[in-house]
């Protein structure tokens, strides 16, 4: 979550779920509203024509016609990452604005089930992923890896990664096809220049924790990240500064390479001949948007979503679907449609079997979408 620059009133929202999910370096109280109101005129804008082609799909939910939407589970506020095991069960971790001690992961094993507490010992886990019979864990500082469950615990955890408390929130976690884990590291700050050798990065490392590798640099909140099916391409939603007023651009999609530095806080889309050089991104979302979860689609949820990237906006309320297109050197991106319903997105998932599940960080609700 984010704080909203350019507003009159700054909501001290967590980073960490919408902000490159940096949830310490800032709350949430209840400024939060005013400023989603200030700020209603910027962040509304991207899906006008998708908005008036909305229909109900279910559980209070709208979107393009052809989707189906149900609620899955409640009771679980501040959902932050969504996973599905072996078994077909989803996963689901909580993070608060502060680390009281209260977060969380959670197991559902039915539709409507009452949510099973398995892990409480964990501080703002931003990140889930299943790999056999292992449930890989980002949290504030790094990365866990629990083995051996039970159906009621965990039989060992390891921390695999971990970072120095200066270098930043870390946030999502993807796999790679070359086997690694890829996490995605906030700056601590919302426009110095890191001092941490892996704050404001996205980094990978082998599944046991060893191999530590800096992917690409100098990215204010690297949050959700997703590969895109059968390819190498790493697909990330990035946060921007929250202190350039009227030079603010919209939060990014970006397809992040090997070596690459987007050039924070120097840098944000500009185009200037000192940042002619750093990457441009894929899709540009709505503006303070606090972009967090993104997964990517591929035909499961029919022709109405299509092919593309299905990112979370933390402030206006949405999930963004945004149509991919492959062009030289990478990909094209617009904003085709939103599903609309939420209070607070965060995480999104595509299940092995073609259903979206989308955590409603504010609500607890957790939804389950069909094509």
């Amino acid at each position: 979550m984010r704080a909203l620059g350019g507003c009159s009133a700054r909501a001290q929202v967590p980073t960490a779920t919408l902000d490159g999910m940096s949830l310490r370096v800032r709350r949430v109280p209840a400024l939060l509203v005013v400023t989603i109101v200030c700020c209603s005129m910027l962040v509304r804008t991207t899906d006008a024509n998708a908005a008036s082609s909305s229909v109900s799909i279910g559980a209070g939910l709208h979107g393009p016609s052809g989707l189906s939407a149900t609620m899955y589970a409640k009771g679980l506020k501040h959902a932050s990452a969504l996973a599905t095991d072996p078994q077909g069960r989803v996963w689901v971790a909580t993070a608060a604005a502060t680390d009281a001690g209260k977060d969380a992961i959670y197991m559902l094993g039915s539709p409507g089930a009452t949510p099973q507490k398995v892990l409480t010992d964990v501080h703002t886990p931003l990140g889930l992923l299943w790999l056999g019979d292992t449930l890989y864990v980002s949290e504030h500082d790094g990365v866990l890896a629990l083995r051996g469950f039970d159906g009621t615990t965990f039989a060992s955890r390891t921390t695999i990664v971990s970072f120095p408390t200066a270098t930043g929130e870390v946030n999502g976690i993807a796999r790679g096809s070359d086997g690694r884990l890829y996490v995605g590291i906030s700056a601590k700050c919302d426009a110095c220049t890191p001092s941490d050798t892996y704050s404001a990065s996205v980094v990978s490392f082998r599944t046991d924790g060893s191999d530590l590798q800096i992917v690409a640099r100098d990215i204010r909140a690297p949050v959700g990240l997703a590969f895109f099916p059968g390819t190498d391409d790493l697909f990330v939603t990035m946060n921007q500064r929250d202190d350039l007023g009227r030079k603010t651009p919209g939060d990014w999609l970006s397809l992040v390479q090997q070596g690459q530095s987007w050039g924070f806080p120097s840098c944000y889309g500009q185009d200037t001949a000192k940042c002619a050089s750093t990457p441009r991104p894929v899709a540009v979302l709505d503006r303070h948007a606090a972009v967090s979860g993104v997964a990517m689609a591929t035909g499961q949820l029919g022709s109405s979503v299509g092919t593309g990237a299905i990112v979370a906006e933390w402030v206006t309320g949405k999930v963004q679907l945004v149509r991919l297109t492959r062009s030289d050197p990478g990909y094209t991106g617009k904003v085709a449609t939103s599903l609309t319903g939420f209070a607070n997105p965060v995480p999104v998932l595509l299940d092995p079997h073609g259903a979206l599940f989308v955590g409603d960080w504010t609500t607890g609700r957790i939804y389950r979408i069909t094509g």
